[in-house]
């Protein structure tokens, strides 16, 4: 009974007739993105991810900037024995929506490249923390890793990005 109630006053709120008279779409979409953020990973406020495993770290996007990007279609990889530096560009991704540089979260030397990225791009998309990782860098600095962002910062940051 009370839901039935209920049915009825959101039905009389929205306007919604039982007549068999369709109404209006409404003039505006409510859209909601949620992102998975992963405990343990750091982070950096251009939505790239660092998983440090002591001697390598492995690199990539984070589930938040894939979906604002949309679905991947091309990624660019530098090579292994690249150095690469904090903050610093060291390859891109291509969506369908834009192009986007990806920026090093550390500074090192590229010890690995995720070559199935060149095949299947869109495993950034399906899978940004495990299949879709992007490079394994040696870090030559590691106490740049505790300027990052943890995982309850970052989700703050995406948080009051998508406020704006």
């Amino acid at each position: 009974m009370a839901l039935r109630l209920w049915a009825s006053s959101a039905a009389n709120a929205l306007k919604i007739s039982s007549s068999g008279a369709r109404a209006a779409a409404p003039a505006y979409s409510i859209s909601r993105y949620f992102s998975t953020v992963i405990d343990g990973l750091k982070y950096t406020s251009s939505h790239e991810w660092v998983k440090n495993d002591g001697s390598v770290a492995t690199i990539g996007i984070s589930d938040h900037a894939q979906g604002h990007l949309g679905e991947v279609v091309f990624v660019e990889l530098p090579e292994a024995g690249t150095k690469v530096s904090q903050g610093g560009a060291f390859g891109n991704v291509e969506s369908v929506k834009a192009t986007s540089d990806v920026n090093s979260p550390i500074s090192g030397e590229v010890v690995e490249v995720n070559s199935k990225l060149s095949e299947t791009p869109g495993l950034i998309n399906s899978s940004p923390y495990e299949d879709g990782w992007m490079i394994k860098v040696k870090p030559s600095s590691p106490a740049e890793l505790e300027g990052l962002l943890d995982s309850a910062k970052y989700t703050k940051h995406c948080e009051e990005e998508d406020a704006h």
